[in-house]
């Protein structure tokens, strides 16, 4: 059995320009629909937007320190909580655009938004929600993230805390039902 290869494995951080703007949202994260990832229904199948989402996520690590070589350091960051809204569907040979906002965090956590659209339509297919934390692996707890780590992500939710923020965020979920008149 093999497992799940991440497009990211293996690229190490860039290195961090205090200097240079941040966009705002990050845009860090592009693929195309494979035939493998589609269902008996001929769309994308339920756990590939995770997967999908994942992926922007790991282009985001990278963006801001978290490589492999932090990981061998004995940290990383896991994912405590991650919902998914599915708004429309893809196929095989859609090509996807992420685009991805830090709502928040604090000394351990990240709480952050992704955005997948048809790359040729612009319709959004699927938003998620993540919160993040930052693990010491070998004691097997959330830990606060280190200082330089924390400011880079400090300095991305002030550039992103300028973007309207998507009503879907923070919502609940749940069935809605009309009052019926008595």
């Amino acid at each position: 059995m093999t497992r799940i290869v991440a497009p990211y494995e293996g690229v190490p951080f860039a290195g961090w320009d205090e200097a240079a703007p941040i966009p705002a949202p990050l845009a860090l994260h592009a693929c195309v629909v494979r035939p493998e990832w589609t269902d008996y229904n001929g769309h994308m199948s339920e756990s590939v937007y995770l997967l999908v989402m994942g992926d922007s996520s790991d282009a985001f690590f990278r963006f801001f320190g978290i490589d492999e070589a932090y990981r061998a350091s004995g940290f990383s960051l896991y994912t405590l909580e991650t919902r998914i809204r599915n708004l429309d569907e893809a196929s095989d040979g859609d090509p996807l655009n992420l685009t991805l906002e830090l709502i928040d965090l604090d000394a351990r956590r990240l709480h952050i938004f992704h955005c997948m659209t048809n790359a040729t339509t612009g319709a959004r297919i699927a938003i998620g929600e993540q919160i993040l934390g930052h693990v010491d692996m070998k004691a097997g707890r959330i830990v606060a993230l280190p200082e330089t780590m924390h400011a880079r992500l400090e300095a991305i939710r002030r550039a992103h805390a300028r973007l309207p923020r998507d009503p879907m965020i923070g919502s609940t979920i749940g069935l809605r039902r009309k009052e019926q008149a008595s």
